[in-house]
């Protein structure tokens, strides 16, 4: 009993210190306590019922069945738009707290949404080597299914949340960009529903001009609807090598040399000053040195960026086996090197990409602050 009312007496105070300062000022000055208590409870919620949701759906294979449902739904929004005069510019109905930016868009509110649910992996073609997906299936959820099958993408970014149609309606590039070019570049074909409400496919021989101003546009020429991607063999380590420079023309020549080496699957630096940084080449491999393998998505491994400043303080070149997946996000546990600022500890788990971002971007707005 003594406990609990010890646990309220806390609980209390702590609500009469955030009416006395200000939720943003909580938010802003002492972020930890808001990350702590809400964003990581919030962010395992989330990342299970995601997951569970998306493993059912592939597995019961209702997936490409709802899809149909949801274009037509898509296409009768845009159709009541045109009745009732377009008067208004239409845009996607996501709210901007799923979104991985710290942008808050106000146009939300002024123009049509068109409400877009749809976050599916339709289809896994290995003998054409494609996979087919809706625009809000995200990273994390296409290596989860890929490469548990043995296939990933030639280009696959960082975080977990970005989506494919962020990726392709935007942009999106990897540490294998140097080989394969941008997200855009592994795009076989595009499923849009324009502004007439009707559904286009397009590819490099059908529709190819929309198809190659599809790229970049920002979503102004259609509703993304569905995207097939090229898929590659996958293997399940990463071998990797890490290298310190100094010196901002050494460390440029060696990049540039790294990167036109094909036999680098990944090519990737980190600076870390304006003459320091480690400079990271990678292939993928079948098989790993039991004494070098470092699993760095485990929650209680330091972040990347720092595991990698390690190597520059010691100034030594290294060379380990990471686990396919694990180094795919392996930006994701500390959103690069944000999490640094509001924390300044590892975690046991982190927030999602778009929790963190949305609560940072709306409470500097709310502050007069802004983000660069």
């Amino acid at each position: 009993m003594v406990p609990l009312l010890y646990l309220g007496s806390l609980v209390v105070l702590f609500l009469l210190w955030i009416k006395v300062k200000g939720l943003d000022y909580v938010i802003v000055h002492q972020r930890w306590i808001f990350v702590c208590l809400f964003l990581l409870p919030l962010s395992v919620i989330f990342d299970v019922y995601y997951y569970a949701r998306a493993w059912l759906i592939f597995k019961m294979c209702s997936a490409p069945k709802l899809h149909d449902q949801r274009v037509r739904d898509i296409q009768r929004q845009v159709r009541d738009w045109r009745k009732q005069g377009a008067k208004t510019y239409m845009c996607t109905g996501r709210p901007g707290w799923l979104t991985v930016s710290l942008r808050v868009g106000k146009y939300k509110k002024t123009h049509k949404n068109i409400m877009i649910n749809m976050m599916d992996i339709l289809e896994v073609d290995t003998k054409r080597q494609v996979v087919r997906v809706e625009p809000l299936a995200n990273m994390g959820q296409v290596t989860a299914l890929l490469n548990s099958i043995g296939w990933t993408l030639p280009v696959l970014p960082e975080l977990d949340d970005l989506t494919v149609g962020g990726l392709v309606m935007g942009t999106g590039i990897e540490s294998s960009s140097h080989i394969y070019g941008l997200f855009q570049h592994i795009c076989v074909a595009y499923e849009l529903v324009l502004a007439d409400g009707s559904l286009v496919r397009c590819t490099e021989e059908e529709n190819s001009d929309l198809f190659h101003a599809v790229p970049w546009s920002c979503g102004t020429l259609g509703f993304l609807v569905a995207a097939e991607i090229k898929i590659v063999p996958a293997k399940p380590w990463v071998k990797l090598h890490y290298e310190p420079v100094r010196g901002l023309e050494n460390i440029c020549k060696r990049f540039t040399e790294a990167s036109a080496n094909k036999r680098n699957t990944f090519v990737e630096g980190l600076q870390y000053s304006l003459d320091r940084a480690v400079i990271m080449t990678g292939t993928m491999t079948d098989h790993a040195e039991p004494d070098k393998i470092n699993k760095i998505g485990l929650h209680f491994k330091p972040w990347f960026f720092k595991h990698v400043e390690g190597y520059l303080k010691r100034d030594c070149t290294g060379v380990e086996y990471i686990p396919l997946r694990h180094y795919y996000h392996r930006h994701t546990r500390s959103i690069f090197w944000e999490l640094q600022s509001p924390l300044g500890f590892w975690m046991l788990c982190f927030p999602k990409d778009f929790v963190f971002v949305d609560s940072a971007g709306k409470s500097r707005q709310n502050q007069g602050l802004m983000i660069i």
